[in-house]
């Protein structure tokens, strides 16, 4: 089976094009990112038309504000979990609390300042907690279930160990200055029950919706701070 897969920045948050059979695009960026995902998709040579589905891990506005436009673009499905459905298909997403004390002034800024008033996007894939196997789209993967950040959440772990967490952690300057648990969450404590639950499922290395990857040890290392 042919597989690749590819990190595509679009605004603050990096997107994900899965390449098998068919083409998965995980996340759909953050404002003013529209040209970048453009430009990505003729670097690789990529007919945006060839995407099939656009699996969001999330519905915060950061991962969805140029759904619209790529979806227009695509013609792809959309397909989300069913607790952060609401997200998408009012176009008014909820901001997550902070988890430290710079978390907790980023998010009382953003709540002041940012009001995103999105286009209202029906999804056409509503999750559920059992996630859903990506071996029909021929990609070597799956998608787990993995709140905390969101009650929605979701990530996809690839059978090379290869994790896309999207917001279950963060690794860019203007978060945290070193990889780890995310600095804004509905609920810490069950962001690290969800790593517990992934953890052992064979991931070696951690892709973030906010910088680069980096390895899986650095979350083991973060969860083992917080006790059984």
């Amino acid at each position: 089976m042919s597989f690749t897969f590819h990190r595509i920045p679009v605004g603050i948050c990096n997107c994900f094009l899965l390449r098998g059979e068919r083409t998965i695009l995980i996340d759909a960026g953050a404002l003013g990112g529209t040209s970048a995902f453009v430009r990505e998709m003729k670097n690789l040579g990529v007919d945006p038309k060839s995407i099939d589905l656009i699996l969001l891990t999330h519905g915060h506005w950061d991962h969805i504000t140029c759904l619209s436009d790529i979806r227009e673009m695509t013609g792809a499905k959309v397909a989300i979990h069913g607790r952060d459905q609401f997200m998408v298909e009012t176009g008014e997403p909820p901001f997550p609390a902070g988890t430290t004390p710079y978390g907790r002034m980023m998010a009382a800024s953003a709540k002041a300042l940012l009001h995103p008033h999105l286009p209202k996007i029906k999804v056409d894939m509503v999750l559920d907690d059992n996630g859903m196997s990506l071996t029909e789209y021929g990609i070597p993967g799956k998608v787990v279930y993995t709140p905390g950040h969101s009650m929605g959440h979701s990530s996809i772990l690839l059978d090379s160990g290869d994790a896309i967490v999207g917001d279950m952690a963060m690794n860019d300057w203007y978060l945290r200055l070193t990889p780890g648990l995310p600095v804004l969450a509905d609920d810490i404590n069950l962001v690290v029950q969800s790593w517990k639950k992934i953890l052992p499922m064979g991931i070696k290395r951690v892709y973030p919706a906010h910088g680069m990857d980096f390895p899986a040890e650095v979350m083991e290392q973060e969860i083992s701070k917080f006790g059984s």
